[in-house]
């Protein structure tokens, strides 16, 4: 199967969800070609509304479709969704407990040549810390496609981080994405890389790089970064070891962070965190930024080595 990017994968969602749920209505801040919800513009133009360059519009406007019965799924760069918009996420969509579904494409490093104004790294931390809030990071088109199904079941606020560029597809139609549960994709002994969104291939490239040098390494794909699977990271944790965290995210907040206030409450073991270490990005092409950041195959390699001479 071919590359695909988790943005495109959600507009055919969009598309797909549009044709057997009537409640569903799309919202967008004038990006729908960017975050892909021209998708579902095309096929059910009297269901889409564009809200122009205004996010907060577009956030409450959302909360008022979802009081109304709708079920809307709400689009812009995430930098600008949760940047910008935070207050209306906060007091007009998670403090209601609203049925409002935020789709926030062009998240983190990726987003390559526009720069660190618009490469969000901070958007996991912020709404894995409202209340209320499920929070959703897919690691392929596969898996974004069942998650935007499942959102659009799933009864409460949801956001669901997307990315910009085409990522390697990890998962057959045998898969069943559930809302809450972490797979495992690769069974490991010795440590246990645990990723999220894109940098969940790259956890799988470093295990075999660690293979090659003697090391068993499990790789964990969690896309649900809130509700945390707590039981199956502690599991893998007492059965390696050794846990390392990869994300394209700040190491503060983000899935490193989760994961670490489950494992010092229930199993204590070494740990690292693969991921942006409390910078900024840059313009540059995405491979070139996920390298100079550290977001590769080898670091994961690198720090995983190291937490397992801590054993």
């Amino acid at each position: 199967m071919a590359n695909i990017a988790t943005r495109d994968a959600y507009g055919q969602a969009l598309a797909e969800l549009g044709a057997i749920n009537d409640r569903v209505v799309v919202l967008d801040a004038d990006l729908s070609k960017s975050t892909k919800t021209n998708d579902f513009k095309k096929v059910y133009p009297e269901r889409f509304f564009n809200l122009g360059i205004a996010e907060q519009n577009l956030l409450g406007t959302a909360a008022g479709f979802a009081a109304a019965g709708k079920i809307p799924f709400a689009s812009s760069f995430a930098v600008f969704a949760v940047g910008r918009a935070y207050d209306q996420i906060r007091n007009s969509i998670a403090y209601p407990n609203l049925n409002v579904k935020i789709a926030a494409t062009h998240a983190g490093l990726t987003v390559g040549e526009d720069g660190g104004s618009h490469q969000m790294l901070e958007d996991i931390a912020l709404m894995r810390a409202v209340p209320n809030m499920t929070v959703i990071v897919p690691a392929d088109g596969v898996e974004t496609k069942q998650a935007v199904m499942a959102a659009a079941e799933h009864q409460g606020p949801v956001y669901i981080r997307l990315g910009r560029p085409k990522v390697p597809v990890l998962f057959g139609d045998d898969y069943k994405f559930e809302i809450g549960k972490g797979v495992v994709l690769r069974e490991g002994t010795d440590v246990t890389l645990v990723g999220t969104g894109i940098m969940v291939s790259k956890a799988m490239e470093a295990a075999d790089l660690l293979a090659a040098d003697g090391i068993s390494a499990a790789v964990v794909n969690i896309s649900t970064i809130k509700p945390l699977d707590n039981g199956l990271i502690t599991e893998m944790a007492q059965k390696t070891g050794a846990v390392v965290t990869c994300e394209e995210h700040n190491i503060y907040g983000g899935l490193g962070s989760a994961v670490a206030e489950v494992l010092v409450e229930t199993c204590p073991v070494p740990m690292a965190r693969v991921g942006v270490e409390d910078k900024f990005g840059e313009s540059g092409l995405p491979d070139q930024l996920l390298e100079k950041y550290g977001l590769t195959a080898a670091s994961i390699a690198e720090k995983a080595k190291a937490v397992v001479a801590k054993k």
